[in-house]
């Protein structure tokens, strides 16, 4: 089977987990991985094998630290057919013109403003408008839970309208000089925020508007969302929908006494994951409450791993390796070992 030949330009926290995933793909190749400073990331990536690439004349910085490099980012493109950029949020769009220059097709994060790409992206969303695309920007880790939840109940039901409140984490657990270590801060204090706009960058029909607040925890982050549908439904359909559903997992704190992130953090740990990851997004079972049209739910997203399966279906789309989205959905989750239940 021909592979395409990916590139991830940046290994922090999104790129390292992309370049493992690509590796378990066999319809992809990682050309390499791109870091700007000989830290400790960098020394990963080697260690684990991945040709490393630099920028041009800072090769010497990194073979002084005895970490061997490949060659420069730009030779990295050009021996690929499509990039994933995991970048810093606004650095992409910087990096845009060289991977056109090079003809190269490219995937960005949802640090991006959407207009860097053709298209935002969510597998479970719109994958075949994505197809054969030059350009996809896979929208952020609280779009993608906020997604991965409408589209499933538009799917099944149809969605009127959302309305939804994010706890965010003030941090990654790397990040040590980011807070807040004693408040609660109002994200931003105006309303709406922007994550219901940036759903509408993939659902612009969905009538959405969303608050957040960011809190003192690394760990994930927490939504309550509020979904008026096309018809009146019942918790019995809702669970009967999710159980279902791909990339979600459904927890019953009465049946289990998770009723936190920390022990969701601690199940991903206790199971032997990669990096203690949640790809999948975690809906509590017994939160959900049905008026009529009207669901009421928490859920949670781990925001260093659950884009990554929508990145692979980038690439795989973005790259037509698969026109089907449940053929590229369910080959990346068999890959990457998501399941729908705990």
């Amino acid at each position: 089977m021909p592979r395409v030949r990916v590139a991830v330009n940046g290994y922090g926290t999104i790129g390292k987990r992309v370049a493992d995933a690509i590796t378990l793909q066999d319809d992809m190749l990682l050309v390499g991985v791109s870091k700007t400073r000989p830290n400790y990331e960098a020394l990963a990536a080697a260690g684990k094998g991945y040709k490393l690439y630099v920028p041009e004349g800072r090769e010497e910085e990194f073979e002084q630290k005895g970490i061997r490099v490949s060659g420069t980012i730009e030779e990295m493109i050009s021996k690929s057919d499509i990039v994933v950029d995991a970048t810093p949020g606004g650095v992409g769009a910087k990096y845009k013109p060289l991977y056109v220059k090079h003809g190269v097709k490219a995937v960005f994060q949802g640090g991006e403003k959407p207009s860097v790409a053709e298209a935002s992206f969510n597998s479970l969303c719109n994958y075949a408008e994505a197809l054969g695309k030059s350009s996809l920007r896979v929208v952020s880790c609280n779009t993608t839970g906020l997604l991965r939840l409408i589209c499933v109940l538009n799917r099944e039901i149809g969605v009127r309208s959302v309305r939804a409140v994010i706890a965010r984490r003030a941090a990654d657990p790397k990040e040590v000089g980011k807070g807040p270590v004693n408040a609660i801060i109002l994200n931003p204090p105006s309303l709406p925020s922007h994550h219901g706009v940036d759903v509408k960058t993939v659902l612009p029909w969905l009538d959405i508007a969303t608050a957040a607040v960011v809190v003192p925890t690394t760990l994930m982050h927490v939504h309550t969302v509020i979904a008026r549908l096309k018809r009146n439904t019942g918790v019995s359909e809702i669970i009967g929908i999710l159980e279902q559903a791909p990339r979600i997992i459904l927890v019953d704190s009465g049946k289990t006494g998770v009723r936190s992130t920390a022990e969701l953090a601690e199940i991903a740990r206790d199971q032997g994951r990669p990096r203690g990851d949640i790809p999948e997004l975690i809906v509590w079972a017994d939160s959900i409450r049905v008026d009529g049209d009207e669901v009421m739910l928490f859920q949670a997203v781990h925001q260093e791993s659950i884009v990554i399966p929508e990145n692979i279906d980038a690439i795989r789309a973005a790259a037509s390796l698969a026109s089907d989205p449940w053929e590229s959905i369910s080959k990346t989750d068999s890959t990457l070992g998501l399941k729908r239940w705990w």
